[in-house]
């Protein structure tokens, strides 16, 4: 099965972006915890580098990562910018001190955010923006989100996206304004919604439909959790089958899936990046995501 190698993110508006199809997450790029430092500074910024070097032209990256550590590592890996790159943030989220995750989603607190990312990446405007909705938040999904396209009208966002979201919630914000992407759980090992110690994960199954009768990128993170703990005897058979590592197989299903689907897995070893740029060179036949599924 031939994928195609490159994707447009909101290709019937004004300022379409075309990026390669294996994007990258910059989550594992900080400390334990998902908080503070990366342990191996150094080999963190030469991901970046690579990562552009090869084609990779979509990051993924949040404010709350670190905090603002992902961020201070992409300005200074890669600024200046190349044109093409794809800068990609989301906001509603923060930090506590004890490393807890907490909704950062009224009015004020995205425009924080919003500002928080543009002078950290040092850009006029983000291309993109995912809102993430975290579960037991007070403020209404339609305020926040009537928020996020009040800031793309004033010029501070150029797209927006909407992240960890349900059908219902997806479908009203298509009706508030132009979604151009969705970032939501998605793997082959897990596909539906669950809950980890980072709170509910809303499944990208669920909204897939969605995504690809309205030619919305799906961005799926968490691509390699497999809630059941379990080795899987069919992805092993597939990679033995190519030579390849069961997360490359997994990776090369994603893009297989759907041609609507922009993986974005995220390492923070120079070894397993260098791995996972390899999946989209493997051609997985009908037959294999038969057995896949």
């Amino acid at each position: 099965m031939n994928i195609t190698k490159h994707i447009i993110i909101a290709g019937n508006s004004n300022s379409p972006l075309k990026v390669s199809r294996l994007g990258y997450g910059t989550m594992r790029l900080t400390g334990e915890g998902i908080y503070g430092e990366p342990p191996r500074r150094e080999e963190a910024l030469q991901i970046l580098k690579q990562a552009v070097k090869n084609g990779v032209n979509f990051i993924d990256t949040a404010d709350y990562y670190g905090e603002d550590v992902t961020n201070r590592l992409i300005f200074e890996a890669l600024h200046p910018y190349s044109e093409d790159l794809v800068i990609c943030t989301k906001v509603g989220g923060a930090r506590k001190p004890d490393k807890s995750w907490i909704g950062f989603n009224s009015p004020k607190n995205l425009r924080t955010s919003i500002e928080n990312n543009l002078r950290t990446l040092r850009v006029d405007q983000m291309a993109l923006v995912h809102f993430r909705v975290m579960q037991g938040s007070e403020v209404p999904f339609e305020e926040s989100m009537n928020t996020m396209f009040e800031l793309q009208q004033e010029g501070k966002i150029l797209h927006v996206g909407v992240s960890n979201v349900d059908r219902t919630e997806l479908e009203t914000a298509m009706k508030m304004g132009k979604i151009a992407t969705v970032e939501n759980m998605y793997g082959r090992g897990q596909r539906t919604t669950f809950k980890s110690h980072y709170g509910e994960n809303r499944g990208g199954e669920e909204v897939l439909d969605i995504c690809e009768k309205n030619e919305i990128p799906m961005i799926p993170y968490f691509s390699l959790v497999n809630s059941l703990g379990k080795s899987d005897h069919r992805i092993k058979t597939i990679a033995q089958k190519y030579g390849a590592s069961e997360s490359q197989i997994n990776i090369a299903w994603l893009l297989h899936r759907s041609p609507w689907i922009l993986p974005i897995p995220g390492t923070s070893s120079l070894k397993h990046f260098e791995e996972n740029l390899k999946s989209a060179d493997i051609n997985l036949t009908s037959a294999d995501m038969d057995f896949l599924e």
